[in-house]
């Protein structure tokens, strides 16, 4: 039994220093590739293991993982804020209150250890941003439809060439990663810029030191060695190239603009800035992480208003283009059929009131209605039990079986309240989650739907059987 248990945590140690040391040696010979995505994937992975090491519940377990990848890629991009978003809105895709503490505790954790061993320097030095003239969001807009074009057209274009390598050999497939790396060291001999995460180039673009030509070719560059390492299986991550392909792709049509724009236009650095974040967001489909991300590297609330625009135009054009998101295509090759985040955190949430029954044909007043009554409703729904309504906001149930046998005993016209002892049910509310419901229909046969307004006024009651039919469950497949 020992060995049972060490086995798959001493595979999963071995796998992290592989992935640790396969990734320093990719990105720092000059990978294209970037560096948070192995952090991220390492942070997860090391939770994990001590979550199995300290014998944590398997939901505990699924909640210290993203704590982990929160870690790691607030540690590698030096952005508390943007990690915890990330996570939250890529990795989870839905906003929960139990684990966000843990989250940011583990993301402000992160930094505060790197930035003692590292410095607490910024990636990049961003020069001060002042918007000029309004007029010039029709430019930030152009960069928002740029980005969203070329981002779906990206997502494509990998995603295809991954697929053609997976239906190589797998002898062939090992040796792809030193051709990718040739490739690489081919168009970096010409283009040094397009070679490792390319902080350095971000870096001179915000500071206006390349011409529109050149920013726009290195972003082109970029993406060309970015997937082709991405389909040969380079170890790296896609944060950093889709950061870079961002930024040279704003820089250069903010160059474009200085120049054609009749209008007064910001410096090439806002251009840039703008840039990243439009691009991320197309890509990686998270928003609302790509706008925190820009604010907190530039440090400028100025921004937020241009970034908005163009994040929100890049995201719903690639959503148009391209359904599919880089990842969830990845996954998929990869045999791996998850929701998409997009699905996940879009998916609608049925509520009671899309599943109640509004005719009152389960209800019987206790003080009128007769044990035969109450089975002749049962016999005209279907039920197999029926609400009782005992007055001044009270109610209770009965089971068909309960109300035959009082009938067979020859007491079919008795009244309800007289009949049997009436069992009290808790009411429910229209605007419940319909899974809260079907918990309490886990105890209880037969709901009533209480209005928010007056507790006690029903204006509906819930089964088991509505239940199904919201979802689409056939009555024969109904155990």
């Amino acid at each position: 039994p020992r060995r049972r248990v060490v086995r798959p945590q001493l595979h999963q140690v071995i796998e992290r220093l592989g992935k640790f040391l396969s990734s320093t040696l990719s990105i720092g010979s000059g990978n294209p590739m970037g560096p948070e995505d192995p952090a991220l994937q390492m942070g997860a992975g090391i939770a994990s293991l001590l979550g199995r090491l300290f014998h944590l519940t398997r939901d505990h377990m699924r909640l210290i993982a993203p704590s982990g990848a929160a870690a790691g890629i607030g540690a590698a991009f030096n952005t508390p804020i943007t990690a915890v978003l990330f996570v939250m809105e890529e990795v989870m895709s839905a906003w929960s209150a139990g684990v966000l503490g843990t989250i940011v505790l583990s993301s402000v954790s992160a930094v505060v250890v790197s930035r003692w061993f590292l410095g607490d320097d910024p990636l990049y030095s961003v020069p001060e941003f002042a918007l000029t003239n309004y007029s010039e969001l029709l430019v930030y807009a152009a960069i928002g439809l740029a980005g969203g074009c070329l981002s779906a057209l990206y997502t494509r274009r990998a995603a295809a060439l991954r697929d053609k390598v997976l239906q190589q050999r797998q002898r062939v497939r090992l040796w792809l990663p030193v051709a990718a790396g040739l490739f690489v060291g081919l168009i970096g001999i010409q283009a040094p810029g397009v070679l490792g995460a390319g902080y350095e180039s971000i870096d001179s673009a915000l500071h206006d030191r390349f011409t529109w030509e050149f920013l726009l070719l290195l972003a082109g560059l970029k993406m060309v060695v970015s997937a082709v390492c991405l389909s040969a299986g380079t170890p790296g991550g896609m944060f950093a190239p889709t950061l870079f392909i961002g930024a040279m792709l704003g820089g250069g049509l903010g160059g474009l603009a200085d120049i054609y724009w009749p209008l007064p236009t910001s410096s090439t650095g806002a251009y840039v800035l703008v840039g990243m974040g439009a691009f991320f967001a197309g890509l990686f489909r998270a928003p609302m992480t790509s706008v925190f991300m820009v604010f907190e590297v530039s440090a400028n609330y100025v921004i937020i208003l241009p970034v908005m625009i163009a994040n929100t135009i890049s995201y719903q054009i690639s959503r148009r283009m391209q359904p599919d998101s880089l990842f969830h295509i990845l996954g998929h090759q990869d045999g791996l059929d998850l929701p998409s985040v997009e699905e996940r955190r879009e998916a609608p949430v049925l509520h009671v009131e899309d599943a109640m029954r509004k005719d009152g044909k389960r209800v019987v007043s206790a003080a009128d209605a007769t044990v035969n009554d109450a089975l002749a409703k049962l016999d005209e729904d279907g039920a197999s039990a029926i609400l009782i309504d005992s007055g001044y906001g009270r109610w209770a149930w009965a089971s068909r079986r309960d109300l035959e046998r009082v009938r067979e005993e020859g007491r079919g016209v008795a009244l309800m309240k007289y009949a049997l002892p009436l069992r009290a049910v808790i009411r429910t509310y229209p605007d419940l989650p319909l899974d809260q419901a079907m918990r309490k229909l886990g105890v209880y046969p037969v709901l009533p739907v209480a209005s928010r307004v007056n507790p006690n006024y029903m204006v509906g009651t819930l089964t088991l059987a509505d239940v199904h039919r919201t979802y689409g469950i056939p009555k024969e497949e109904r155990a």
